[in-house]
Protein backbone atom coordinates (compact mmCIF):
# COMPACT_ATOMS: atom_id res chain seq x y z
CA UNK A 1 0.00 0.00 0.00
CA UNK A 2 3.07 2.15 0.11
CA UNK A 3 3.33 3.66 -3.21
CA UNK A 4 -0.22 4.31 -3.27
CA UNK A 5 -0.55 6.20 -0.13
CA UNK A 6 2.95 8.11 -1.54
CA UNK A 7 0.53 9.25 -4.34
CA UNK A 8 -2.01 10.42 -1.98
CA UNK A 9 0.93 12.28 0.11
CA UNK A 10 2.08 14.02 -2.64
CA UNK A 11 -1.33 15.02 -4.49
CA UNK A 12 -2.00 16.78 -1.14
CA UNK A 13 1.02 18.62 -0.81
CA UNK A 14 0.57 19.63 -4.19
CA UNK A 15 -3.28 20.76 -3.83
CA UNK A 16 -2.99 22.42 -0.48
CA UNK A 17 -0.04 24.81 -2.14
CA UNK A 18 -2.19 25.29 -5.04
CA UNK A 19 -5.18 26.46 -3.09
CA UNK A 20 -2.56 28.87 -1.12
CA UNK A 21 -1.34 30.07 -4.96
CA UNK A 22 -5.22 30.97 -5.67
CA UNK A 23 -5.71 32.63 -2.72
CA UNK A 24 -3.08 35.28 -3.09
CA UNK A 25 -3.96 35.07 -7.23
CA UNK A 26 -6.58 37.67 -8.57
CA UNK A 27 -7.99 40.64 -6.78
CA UNK A 28 -7.08 41.41 -3.12
CA UNK A 29 -9.20 43.79 -1.20
CA UNK A 30 -6.96 46.92 -0.55
CA UNK A 31 -8.68 48.48 2.70
CA UNK A 32 -10.14 46.06 5.85
CA UNK A 33 -13.44 46.75 5.09
CA UNK A 34 -16.17 44.85 5.15
CA UNK A 35 -18.42 45.77 1.99
CA UNK A 36 -15.03 45.90 0.09
CA UNK A 37 -14.44 42.45 0.83
CA UNK A 38 -17.71 41.17 -0.16
CA UNK A 39 -17.09 42.69 -3.10
CA UNK A 40 -14.17 42.06 -4.49
CA UNK A 41 -14.85 38.14 -2.99
CA UNK A 42 -17.58 38.66 -5.74
CA UNK A 43 -14.95 39.23 -8.23
CA UNK A 44 -13.04 36.25 -7.42
CA UNK A 45 -16.32 33.91 -6.86
CA UNK A 46 -14.41 31.21 -8.72
CA UNK A 47 -10.87 31.67 -7.39
CA UNK A 48 -12.65 31.37 -4.13
CA UNK A 49 -14.63 28.49 -4.83
CA UNK A 50 -11.99 26.56 -6.81
CA UNK A 51 -9.78 27.36 -4.04
CA UNK A 52 -11.63 26.13 -1.14
CA UNK A 53 -12.32 22.91 -3.18
CA UNK A 54 -8.46 22.23 -3.78
CA UNK A 55 -7.76 23.10 -0.33
CA UNK A 56 -10.58 20.13 1.15
CA UNK A 57 -8.64 17.80 -1.03
CA UNK A 58 -5.91 18.64 0.35
CA UNK A 59 -6.87 18.37 4.30
CA UNK A 60 -8.49 15.15 3.29
CA UNK A 61 -5.27 14.02 1.60
CA UNK A 62 -3.49 14.41 4.64
CA UNK A 63 -5.90 13.38 6.91
CA UNK A 64 -5.57 10.20 4.49
CA UNK A 65 -1.76 10.13 4.93
CA UNK A 66 -1.75 10.86 8.77
CA UNK A 67 -4.21 7.26 9.14
CA UNK A 68 -1.86 5.10 6.93
CA UNK A 69 1.01 6.39 8.81
CA UNK A 70 -0.61 5.40 11.67
CA UNK A 71 -1.94 2.36 11.03
CA UNK A 72 1.82 1.20 10.48
CA UNK A 73 2.63 2.28 13.39
CA UNK A 74 0.25 0.15 15.62
CA UNK A 75 1.06 -2.88 13.53
CA UNK A 76 4.61 -2.55 15.09
CA UNK A 77 3.44 -1.43 18.45
CA UNK A 78 -0.07 -2.91 18.77
CA UNK A 79 -0.80 -1.57 22.50
CA UNK A 80 -1.18 2.35 20.93
CA UNK A 81 -4.73 3.76 21.23
CA UNK A 82 -7.07 4.04 18.08
CA UNK A 83 -7.26 7.70 19.37
CA UNK A 84 -5.22 9.53 16.97
CA UNK A 85 -6.44 7.48 13.82
CA UNK A 86 -9.84 8.21 14.79
CA UNK A 87 -8.86 12.16 15.79
CA UNK A 88 -7.57 12.36 12.42
CA UNK A 89 -10.54 11.23 10.69
CA UNK A 90 -12.87 13.00 12.05
CA UNK A 91 -10.33 16.64 12.10
CA UNK A 92 -9.85 16.14 8.19
CA UNK A 93 -13.75 15.25 7.35
CA UNK A 94 -14.44 18.40 9.10
CA UNK A 95 -12.10 20.63 8.29
CA UNK A 96 -12.11 19.80 4.81
CA UNK A 97 -16.27 19.66 4.54
CA UNK A 98 -16.60 22.81 6.73
CA UNK A 99 -13.82 24.36 4.82
CA UNK A 100 -15.68 23.73 1.28
CA UNK A 101 -19.14 24.63 2.30
CA UNK A 102 -17.39 28.13 3.84
CA UNK A 103 -15.99 28.87 0.66
CA UNK A 104 -19.43 28.19 -1.41
CA UNK A 105 -21.52 30.11 1.08
CA UNK A 106 -19.55 33.02 1.54
CA UNK A 107 -19.33 33.46 -2.21
CA UNK A 108 -22.96 33.26 -2.80
CA UNK A 109 -23.67 35.53 0.04
CA UNK A 110 -21.00 38.51 -1.95
CA UNK A 111 -22.71 37.70 -5.14
CA UNK A 112 -26.07 38.20 -3.37
CA UNK A 113 -24.49 41.58 -1.35
CA UNK A 114 -23.17 42.88 -4.98
CA UNK A 115 -26.01 42.40 -6.61
CA UNK A 116 -28.88 43.23 -4.35
CA UNK A 117 -29.43 46.59 -2.28
CA UNK A 118 -27.07 49.42 -1.64
CA UNK A 119 -24.40 47.39 -0.62
CA UNK A 120 -24.32 48.95 2.84
CA UNK A 121 -22.03 48.11 5.81
CA UNK A 122 -25.60 46.99 7.69
CA UNK A 123 -26.36 45.31 5.06
CA UNK A 124 -22.83 43.43 4.60
CA UNK A 125 -22.87 42.60 8.39
CA UNK A 126 -26.71 41.02 7.76
CA UNK A 127 -25.57 38.68 5.35
CA UNK A 128 -23.09 37.70 6.92
CA UNK A 129 -24.39 37.59 11.04
CA UNK A 130 -26.35 34.14 9.78
CA UNK A 131 -26.21 30.86 12.58
CA UNK A 132 -25.54 28.44 9.37
CA UNK A 133 -22.43 30.57 8.52
CA UNK A 134 -20.85 30.87 12.11
CA UNK A 135 -21.31 27.16 12.33
CA UNK A 136 -19.89 26.57 9.39
CA UNK A 137 -16.57 28.22 10.48
CA UNK A 138 -16.75 26.77 13.54
CA UNK A 139 -16.72 23.21 12.40
CA UNK A 140 -13.87 24.01 10.23
CA UNK A 141 -11.40 25.88 13.32
CA UNK A 142 -12.38 22.65 15.22
CA UNK A 143 -11.62 20.35 12.54
CA UNK A 144 -8.22 21.97 12.40
CA UNK A 145 -7.35 21.91 15.79
CA UNK A 146 -8.56 17.95 16.25
CA UNK A 147 -6.23 17.39 12.71
CA UNK A 148 -3.85 19.29 14.22
CA UNK A 149 -3.16 17.16 17.61
CA UNK A 150 -3.51 13.91 15.69
CA UNK A 151 -0.78 15.50 13.08
CA UNK A 152 1.26 15.55 16.41
CA UNK A 153 0.54 12.68 18.43
CA UNK A 154 1.04 10.39 14.46
CA UNK A 155 4.42 11.88 13.97
CA UNK A 156 5.43 11.76 17.68
CA UNK A 157 4.50 7.90 17.34
CA UNK A 158 5.59 6.88 14.06
CA UNK A 159 9.18 8.30 15.13
CA UNK A 160 9.36 6.32 18.14
CA UNK A 161 9.01 3.20 16.17
CA UNK A 162 11.25 4.07 13.67
CA UNK A 163 9.04 4.76 10.99
CA UNK A 164 9.94 8.42 10.25
CA UNK A 165 13.20 10.15 11.50
CA UNK A 166 13.79 12.24 13.94
CA UNK A 167 14.16 15.28 11.32
CA UNK A 168 10.54 14.22 10.24
CA UNK A 169 9.10 13.71 13.58
CA UNK A 170 10.04 16.96 14.90
CA UNK A 171 9.01 18.47 11.33
CA UNK A 172 5.38 16.82 11.41
CA UNK A 173 5.00 18.29 15.17
CA UNK A 174 6.29 21.87 14.12
CA UNK A 175 3.87 21.56 11.32
CA UNK A 176 0.90 20.92 13.28
CA UNK A 177 2.09 23.58 15.86
CA UNK A 178 2.47 26.73 13.18
CA UNK A 179 -1.03 25.42 11.54
CA UNK A 180 -2.26 26.45 15.11
CA UNK A 181 -0.30 29.48 15.83
CA UNK A 182 0.17 30.83 11.89
CA UNK A 183 -3.55 29.82 10.60
CA UNK A 184 -3.40 30.79 7.14
CA UNK A 185 0.24 32.11 6.88
CA UNK A 186 2.91 31.12 3.76
CA UNK A 187 5.50 29.52 6.77
CA UNK A 188 2.53 27.17 8.35
CA UNK A 189 1.71 26.06 4.89
CA UNK A 190 5.27 25.56 3.22
CA UNK A 191 6.26 23.65 6.42
CA UNK A 192 3.41 21.15 5.88
CA UNK A 193 3.25 21.50 2.19
CA UNK A 194 7.49 20.16 2.65
CA UNK A 195 6.30 17.28 5.31
CA UNK A 196 3.92 15.84 2.76
CA UNK A 197 5.96 15.75 -0.04
CA UNK A 198 8.71 14.49 2.15
CA UNK A 199 6.91 11.38 3.48
CA UNK A 200 5.22 10.52 -0.35
CA UNK A 201 8.97 10.45 -1.48
CA UNK A 202 9.54 7.84 1.71
CA UNK A 203 6.66 5.99 1.06
CA UNK A 204 7.72 5.59 -2.54
CA UNK A 205 11.01 4.12 -1.61
CA UNK A 206 13.19 6.89 -2.52
CA UNK A 207 14.35 8.21 1.07
CA UNK A 208 17.98 9.47 0.42
CA UNK A 209 19.57 7.14 2.89
CA UNK A 210 17.30 4.03 2.12
CA UNK A 211 14.00 3.28 4.50
CA UNK A 212 14.14 3.41 7.98
CA UNK A 213 14.53 -0.19 9.51
CA UNK A 214 11.07 -0.85 10.58
CA UNK A 215 9.53 -0.55 7.34
CA UNK A 216 11.76 -3.27 6.22
CA UNK A 217 11.50 -5.75 9.17
CA UNK A 218 7.86 -5.03 10.13
CA UNK A 219 9.03 -4.78 13.57
CA UNK A 220 9.38 -1.33 16.47
CA UNK A 221 12.92 -0.07 15.55
CA UNK A 222 13.36 2.82 17.83
CA UNK A 223 16.20 5.55 16.92
CA UNK A 224 19.11 5.43 19.53
CA UNK A 225 19.32 7.96 22.28
CA UNK A 226 22.16 10.17 22.05
CA UNK A 227 24.26 8.42 25.02
CA UNK A 228 23.86 5.29 22.59
CA UNK A 229 24.96 6.96 19.64
CA UNK A 230 28.20 8.68 21.62
CA UNK A 231 29.11 4.74 22.59
CA UNK A 232 28.46 3.49 19.09
CA UNK A 233 31.09 6.24 18.00
CA UNK A 234 33.28 5.76 20.81
CA UNK A 235 33.49 2.25 19.93
CA UNK A 236 33.88 2.13 15.97
CA UNK A 237 36.56 4.72 17.20
CA UNK A 238 38.33 1.87 19.46
CA UNK A 239 37.84 4.08 22.42
CA UNK A 240 36.87 2.51 25.66
CA UNK A 241 32.75 3.05 26.44
CA UNK A 242 31.77 6.06 29.06
CA UNK A 243 31.97 4.73 32.55
CA UNK A 244 33.91 1.67 31.76
CA UNK A 245 37.40 0.57 32.97
CA UNK A 246 40.37 0.29 30.50
CA UNK A 247 41.78 -2.65 29.97
CA UNK A 248 45.37 -3.19 32.07
CA UNK A 249 48.30 -2.98 30.09
CA UNK A 250 50.35 -5.87 30.86
CA UNK A 251 53.60 -5.40 32.71
CA UNK A 252 57.12 -5.48 30.47
CA UNK A 253 58.96 -8.37 31.72
CA UNK A 254 62.73 -7.90 32.69
CA UNK A 255 64.83 -9.13 29.73
CA UNK A 256 65.65 -12.78 30.21
CA UNK A 257 64.20 -12.89 33.31
CA UNK A 258 61.93 -16.01 32.11
CA UNK A 259 64.98 -17.34 29.89
CA UNK A 260 66.13 -20.54 31.25
CA UNK A 261 69.79 -20.70 32.00
CA UNK A 262 71.81 -22.89 29.24
CA UNK A 263 75.11 -23.38 29.19
CA UNK A 264 75.85 -19.94 26.85
CA UNK A 265 74.49 -17.32 29.02
CA UNK A 266 75.46 -19.51 32.62
CA UNK A 267 79.01 -17.62 32.92
CA UNK A 268 81.96 -20.09 33.49
CA UNK A 269 83.65 -20.43 36.44
CA UNK A 270 87.50 -19.68 36.78
CA UNK A 271 89.53 -22.83 37.68
CA UNK A 272 91.84 -22.31 40.52
CA UNK A 273 95.21 -23.06 39.58
CA UNK A 274 96.82 -25.31 42.40
CA UNK A 275 100.04 -24.01 43.84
Amino acid sequence: MRPRWAVVAGFAGVLLFSAAALQAAGPQPKVNELTVQLLVTNKRAGLEVVGAVLNGLGLLGLAGTLAFVFSAAKARKPQLSQGPWITAAVGGALAALGGIAYGVTITIKAHDFATHGAQTYPQANALLSSAGLAALQYAGLVGSLLLAIAFVLIALNAMRVGLLTRFMGYLGMAAAAASLLLIGSAPALLIEVFWLLAVGWLLAGRWPNGDPPAWRTGQAEPWPSAAELREQRASAAGRPKRGSQPAAEPTPEPVGATASPTRSTTPKRKRKHRK
